[in-house]
């Protein structure tokens, strides 16, 4: 179980990376961008801490208040649950 969820994690976060690096490349050709609800969506799913990594190294979505807030707020609430599973598991 654990390493199928450690698989998961990877995986979802260097997909976050890869749909950030396109949606910068988009973004610089004045092409069609990838909604900022997909994006999200791929944080809430687990790839948050793949979000803040591309948003460092692409310097994409760094200025964008509401996406921010939002990715910080699924962030916030990923570390709740971890926590309160965390808890949870040790008092079992």
């Amino acid at each position: 179980m654990l390493i199928a969820a450690f698989t998961w994690v990877l995986l979802i976060n260097l997909w976050t990376i890869l749909r950030f690096w396109q949606d910068k490349r988009r973004a610089v050709a004045g092409m069609r961008r990838i909604p900022e609800a997909d994006l999200l969506g791929l944080a809430l799913i687990g790839g948050s801490p793949g979000a803040f990594a591309a948003r460092r190294l692409f310097r994409h979505k760094t200025r964008k208040r509401p996406f921010t807030t939002r990715l910080w707020l699924i962030a916030l609430g990923q570390l709740g649950i971890g926590a309160g599973l965390l808890i949870f598991s040790l008092r079992a």
